[in-house]
């Protein structure tokens, strides 16, 4: 288990690193991420209820790229993709839903997005950023939650 981790942490730096610095991740990085995140998710909750909370994930991440398409497409008259979001933060979303039960999901989700928003503010004025690296952050928290879990009194990612 430890090393299906220690890979997807592995993962997630390499998209954060590119993320960051090229504002553009390797396509191939996104399906691996989401296949060692989604047998850490197996290996802890058996593969009934892996598949049910995976597909739980993978509708609410949907709901949610629709309401950030309509808004962005019918309100603000811009076009979505590669404009307003990113394709890999997209992908990285959809990993992201492949790795956790679905409580535990919305919690972290919603933390990386706070995440996300609190470090580009910081970030922005030390580094001029024009754009969120979204993925690349939403790696680094994913990183820290999975450092976070080594310690022996923090709760498991994947009690139900």
């Amino acid at each position: 288990m430890l090393v299906l981790e220690l890979l997807a942490m592995a993962g997630c730096s390499v998209i954060a690193f590119q993320d960051f610095r090229e504002r553009a991740v390797l396509w191939i990085c996104f399906p691996i991420v989401a296949l060692l995140l989604a047998g850490i998710h197996m290996a802890h909750v058996g593969m009934e209820l892996f598949t049910f909370f995976a597909l739980g994930n993978v509708i609410l991440v949907s709901c949610v790229l629709l309401t950030l398409f309509l808004v962005t497409r019918y309100f603000f008259k811009k076009r979505f993709l590669d404009v307003s979001f990113g394709l890999g933060d997209m992908l990285f979303m959809y990993a992201f839903a492949l790795g956790f039960p679905t409580m535990t999901f919305i919690l972290l989700f919603v933390g990386s997005i706070f995440f996300s928003l609190i470090s580009f503010t910081l970030l922005r004025s030390v580094k001029k950023m024009e754009t969120v690296p979204l993925a690349g952050l939403m790696g680094v928290y994913l990183i820290a939650i999975f450092l976070l879990d080594q310690f022996p009194f923090s709760p498991s990612l994947y009690i139900i």
